[in-house]
C-alpha cells in the first residue's frame, strides 16, 4: 500500500490542468456520461512520466488504482497495464488480458476505453476468435460497446479491416454519441487501409447511419463524394 500512496501523491502533485474545464470537457454534469466520475487536472503526458517510474507495478496494485474514483488515477493504471503488456511474454500476456477483461468496468469513460481497448483487447484477439467483441458490441453498457469498436484499431493497423465493418454494423442503430464518434472514427480508420471496403460499406448503411458517425466516416473524402453520401 505504500506504494500506492506514493502513485496517488505523485498523480495530485502532477495536477496542473484546470479541473473545471476537464469537468466540462468531459461533460460531468447530472445526467451526463460522466456523472459519476472525478478529475483533478493531470494531463496525459504527466501521466505517462509518473506511469515510466511504476512500470512494474504488480496486477493487484493496478486493481486497486483502475477502482479509484479519480479518473486521472484509473487511466494512469490503464498506462501501466498497456506499457506491461507490449513487453510481457505471451504467458504474461495472457494473464493481462483475463486481467483487463475481468475489470472491464473500471474502463468506464471514453478516454480509458481509447487509451487501452486496442493494445489490450485488439491486440490480443487479433488472428483469434472475436465473439467476445460481438457480444460487447451488443452489451447495454456504454462503455462496453465503445471498447468493441476502439479494441478493432490494432486489427486496422494490421491491415484487418473486415471486423471494424461487422461490428460497425451492429453498432449502426446504437442511440448515443460517443458510440456515434467512435464508430465513425473507426470506419474512416479502416478507410485508409481499404477505402473501397469502406465505401461498399457507406452505400449499404449512409442513409441509415447517424450522421454524426457518418461525418467521422467520410471525413478524409473530396468534398464532392462527402456531400454525395450527406445527401442520402
Amino acid at each position: 500500500m505504500h506504494r500506492i500512496s506514493q502513485i496517488k501523491d505523485a498523480v495530485k502533485a502532477a495536477a496542473a490542468v484546470s479541473k473545471v474545464g476537464v469537468e466540462m470537457f468531459f461533460k460531468t454534469g447530472s445526467g451526463s456520461y460522466s456523472e459519476h466520475d472525478q478529475f483533478i487536472g493531470v494531463s496525459v503526458p504527466r501521466l505517462r512520466k509518473i506511469a515510466k517510474d511504476f512500470s512494474d507495478l504488480p496486477l493487484e496494485e493496478i486493481k486497486i488504482l483502475m477502482e479509484s474514483k479519480i479518473n486521472e488515477e484509473r487511466l494512469l493504471a490503464l498506462i501501466i497495464l498497456v506499457n506491461q503488456y507490449k513487453k510481457a511474454t505471451d504467458e504474461v500476456k495472457s494473464q493481462i488480458y483475463a486481467f483487463y477483461v475481468n475489470n472491464l468496468r473500471c474502463v468506464n469513460n471514453w478516454n480509458l476505453v481509447d487509451a487501452s481497448a486496442h493494445h489490450i483487447m485488439g491486440a490480443h484477439l487479433h488472428g483469434e476468435d472475436v465473439d467476445v467483441l460481438m457480444n460487447l458490441a451488443r452489451s447495454e453498457m456504454l462503455w462496453e460497446r465503445r471498447v468493441s469498436i476502439v479494441a478493432t484499431w490494432y486489427f486496422i493497423r494490421q491491415g484487418d479491416v473486415d471486423h471494424t465493418f461487422a461490428i460497425a454494423e451492429i453498432l449502426l442503430q446504437d442511440h448515443h454519441d460517443l458510440i456515434h464518434k467512435a464508430t465513425g472514427w473507426m470506419l474512416r480508420e479502416a478507410g485508409k487501409r481499404d477505402v473501397e471496403k469502406l465505401m461498399v460499406f457507406l452505400d449499404k448503411n449512409a442513409a441509415k447511419m447517424p450522421r454524426t458517425m457518418l461525418r467521422y466516416a467520410i471525413e478524409k473524402f473530396d468534398a464532392n463524394v462527402r456531400s454525395g453520401y450527406l445527401r442520402n
